[in-house]
C-alpha cells in the first residue's frame, strides 16, 4: 500500500497510540510505526476496525507509506529521543514534508530543529497536544507552530481530530512561527499547575478551617461546577474527593502519599518568565509548592515547628467561608491566566512570533486540561481589544475582582492566623496589591542598589540617569 496513508504517527506509547486512532476513525488512513514492532502489530490487531491503518515496520516502509507531501507525527520522548528519531527520518524524506513534534518538548529545541529542517526544505512542527490519553483519542487541544505552509497541509486534519468547543469551534489554531506552538503548550502547563495548587489549597482550607470532610467538600466542588468556576479540573476534583479507597474504607485522599510529581513544563513556565522578566508568581508559588510536597526528609525534620492554635468554625460559619473560598478561588484563578497570557504575549513580542491570544483562549475552550467557561469571556476581551495589556485591564474582569477582594483578603488573613499554608492564594492577591499600587518599595531598592553599586537610578520629577555620591558628599551627579 505504498503512498496510500494521508499522515503517520511513529511512537506508539498511549498517546502515540490513541492519537493514531482519532485520525482512523476520522476517516484518515493512517500509517503507524513503532522502534518495537510487536507494539505496530498489536494496535492494528486491537483496533483495525477502527479505520484504515497501515502498520509498517521500518522507517522506510514508514515513510512509502505516505502520499506526497508527507506527514508524519512523532510522539516520543521529548529531548534525546525525539532528536534520535528527527535523524533517522530526515534522510528519507523529501523537499514539502512535513514533521510534527507532538511532545512536551522545549521551545528552544523546537526552534533549532525546525531552522535545521528548514534548511534541508523540510517543514518542522511543534505541536502542544493537550487533553491527556482520553484527549488525544476524543479531541484534544492542539497548538501547532511551524511555517504556514505546513498548517496549510496538516490544518484541515487536526482541525477534524481536535476537540470541539461548546460553539462548535475546533480547538486549535496555528499559533505561529518555529517554537510558538511549544511555548503555549508550555504556558498552558504552567498555568495549570496555578489552578491545581490553588483548588488544593481551597480544599485545604474547607478541610482544615471548615471541618468538612472530603465527601461534603466533593459536594461543594461539584456546585461551584455548576457556576463561574465550571471547568474540567473542578469536575474532577469532585470525583477525587467522592472515591473511597476500597481497602481501607477511608477517603481516597486521605490514602494518597502527599508528595506531588512534576515532569517540568511548569519549571520551565517560570524559567522562562524569569528570563523574559514577566511576573508569574502564583505559578511559580504552584511550582515551589510541589518542590516542598517532595522534600520528605525536610518536612519531617520540621514537624517540630510551632504553630497557631486552630479553630474549627461552627455549620453556619463553615457555610459562609465556603462562600469567601469559592470568591477567593476565582479570583486568583483570573490573576494565574493574567500571568500566563502576559508570558506568552511577553514571548510572542521577543521571538516576533505574532500570537493571537484570543485565538489561544478560544482552543482552550475544549480538550485541554485547563479548559473551563471563563475561557470564552478571555476570549472575547481579547477579541474585543486585542491589545489588551492584562485581563486584569478588562473592565468585567477587573469589575469582578474588585466585587470578590474582600472574601479574598479575609480568606488570605484566615489561612495565616490558622496556619494553613496558602501560597497561590496570597501570591495571587500580592500581585493584584502590587499592580494597583500607586507606588512600590522599589524606590527604595533602586537607593539601595545605587548605594551599594552605583547603580544609578531615575527621578520622578526630571528627566536623565542618577547617583548619588554616598561614599562622599552625598551630592547628586547626572550619569
Amino acid at each position: 500500500m505504498s503512498g496510500t496513508a494521508q499522515i503517520g504517527v511513529t511512537g506508539l506509547a498511549v498517546m502515540g497510540r490513541n492519537l493514531a486512532r482519532n485520525f482512523a476513525r476520522n476517516g484518515f488512513t493512517v500509517a503507524v510505526h513503532n522502534r518495537t514492532t510487536a507494539k505496530t502489530d498489536a494496535l492494528v490487531k486491537e483496533f483495525g476496525d477502527e479505520g484504515a491503518f497501515v502498520a509498517a515496520h521500518t522507517p522506510q516502509e514508514f515513510v512509502a507509506a505516505l502520499e506526497r507531501p508527507r506527514r508524519l507525527v512523532v510522539m516520543v520522548k521529548a529531548g534525546e529521543p525525539t532528536d534520535a528519531v528527527i535523524q533517522e527520518f530526515a534522510p528519507l524524506l523529501d523537499e514539502g514534508d512535513v514533521v510534527v513534534d507532538g511532545g512536551n518538548a522545549h521551545f528552544e529545541d523546537t526552534r533549532r530543529r525546525e531552522k535545521e529542517l528548514r534548511e534541508r526544505g523540510i517543514h518542522f512542527v511543534g505541536a502542544g497536544i493537550s487533553g491527556g490519553e482520553e484527549g488525544a483519542l476524543n479531541g484534544p487541544s492542539i497548538m501547532p507552530g511551524g511555517s504556514a505552509e505546513s498548517y496549510e497541509s496538516l490544518g484541515p486534519m487536526l482541525e477534524k481530530i481536535s476537540a470541539k468547543a461548546k460553539d462548535g469551534a475546533p480547538c486549535v489554531t496555528h499559533v505561529g512561527p518555529d517554537g510558538a506552538g511549544h511555548f503555549v503548550k508550555m504556558t498552558h502547563n504552567g498555568i495549570e499547575y496555578a489552578d491545581m495548587q490553588l483548588i488544593g489549597e481551597a480544599y485545604q482550607l474547607l478541610r482544615d478551617v471548615a471541618g468538612y470532610s472530603a465527601t461534603q467538600i466533593a459536594e461543594i466542588f461539584r456546585t461551584w461546577n455548576t457556576g463561574r468556576l465550571d471547568s474540567y479540573l473542578i469536575e474532577i476534583t469532585a470525583e477525587v474527593l467522592s472515591q473511597v479507597d476500597a481497602a481501607t474504607g477511608k477517603p481516597f485522599v486521605d490514602v494518597v502519599l502527599d508528595q506531588a510529581e512534576q515532569k517540568g513544563t511548569g519549571r520551565w513556565t517560570v524559567q522562562i518568565a524569569l528570563d523574559l522578566g514577566v511576573p508569574v508568581s502564583g505559578i511559580a508559588e504552584a511550582v515551589f509548592a510541589r518542590s516542598v510536597s517532595g522534600h520528605a526528609a525536610l518536612r519531617e525534620a520540621s514537624r517540630h515547628l510551632v504553630g497557631p492554635t486552630a479553630r474549627k468554625l461552627g455549620a453556619d460559619e463553615a457555610a459562609a467561608f465556603a462562600d469567601q473560598v469559592e470568591q477567593a478561588l476565582y479570583a486568583s484563578k483570573i490573576v494565574s491566566y493574567t500571568q500566563g497570557f502576559h508570558e506568552i504575549a511577553a514571548g510572542s513580542e521577543k521571538y516576533d512570533w505574532n500570537i493571537d491570544l484570543g485565538k489561544v483562549a478560544a482552543i482552550w475552550r475544549g480538550g485541554c486540561i485547563i479548559r473551563a467557561a471563563f475561557l470564552d469571556r478571555i476570549t472575547s476581551a481579547y477579541e474585543a481589544r486585542a491589545q489588551l495589556p492584562s485581563l486584569l485591564a478588562d473592565k468585567s474582569f477587573a469589575e469582578e475582582i474588585a466585587a470578590a477582594q474582600d472574601d479574598w483578603r479575609a480568606v488570605a488573613a484566615t489561612a495565616i492566623t490558622q496556619g494553613v499554608p496558602t501560597p497561590a492564594f496570597t501570591s495571587t492577591l500580592a500581585y493584584y496589591d502590587s499592580l494597583r499600587a500607586e507606588r512600590l518599595p522599589a524606590a527604595l531598592t533602586q537607593g539601595q542598589r545605587d548605594y551599594f553599586g552605583a547603580h544609578t537610578y531615575r527621578r520622578v520629577d526630571r528627566d536623565g540617569v542618577f547617583h548619588t555620591l554616598w561614599g562622599g558628599d552625598k551630592t547628586e551627579v547626572e550619569s
